[in-house]
């Protein structure tokens, strides 16, 4: 579990808001300046390699094999993106199921949910998840953001088999009961 406290002088940009989120995905790496990075993390598995970066209330998953690439980003619009290798494109509500076959074999699956909760159920929610953060997986706070007694946090796992990368990713909003969760499978080409 990797976890840091990022004071108001670090912060740069207020995170961007449950409503403002895109789910990107990309052909290509993404420049890591585009991003504030609050966690890196990065997993090796034989024929491919996984980074994932934590970049606020959102992330960037790139699965490298060989020469090619898929990168999935969770980010507004409205920020700095290329446009260049951009395979879809779609703002996250409610929930969604999308797959995307590249031309050069790799699949890209994913599973979206942006589940706005009651009061008692969202708190119910968010302490099931910060428990299981114990246990396995990545887990950022954002202390600075918070406003009351809960914490905004992005919490990733994953699971790396051989031929494919699952990401599980849980971004957590307090101050709008809202939790943003993708499941996404990125399965490398034969």
């Amino acid at each position: 579990m990797a976890q840091k406290a990022i004071n108001n002088a670090e912060l740069g940009n207020a995170p961007p808001q449950p409503i403002d989120l895109h789910l990107f995905v990309f052909d290509r790496v993404l420049h890591p300046e585009l991003f504030q990075h609050f966690a890196n993390h990065w997993v090796a598995q034989g024929r491919y390699h996984a980074d994932i970066w934590i970049i606020g209330l959102s992330h960037v998953v790139t699965v490298t094999s060989g020469r090619g690439c898929l990168t999935e980003l969770l980010a507004r619009e409205s920020d700095v993106l290329p446009t260049r290798g951009v395979l879809t494109r779609f703002r996250l509500k409610g929930e969604r199921d999308h797959e995307r076959k590249t031309p050069d074999g790799w699949n890209y699956l994913v599973s979206t949910q942006v589940e706005t909760m009651g009061e008692a159920l969202y708190k119910s929610v968010h302490h099931d998840l910060l428990r299981h953060t114990e246990k396995r997986g990545w887990f950022q706070s954002y202390d600075q953001w918070a406003e009351g007694d809960l914490v905004p946090f992005t919490y990733i796992d994953h699971e790396a088999r051989d031929r494919e990368f699952h990401v599980h990713a849980f971004h957590a909003y307090p101050q709008e009961w809202t939790l943003v969760k993708t499941q996404s499978i990125i399965e490398l080409p034969d």
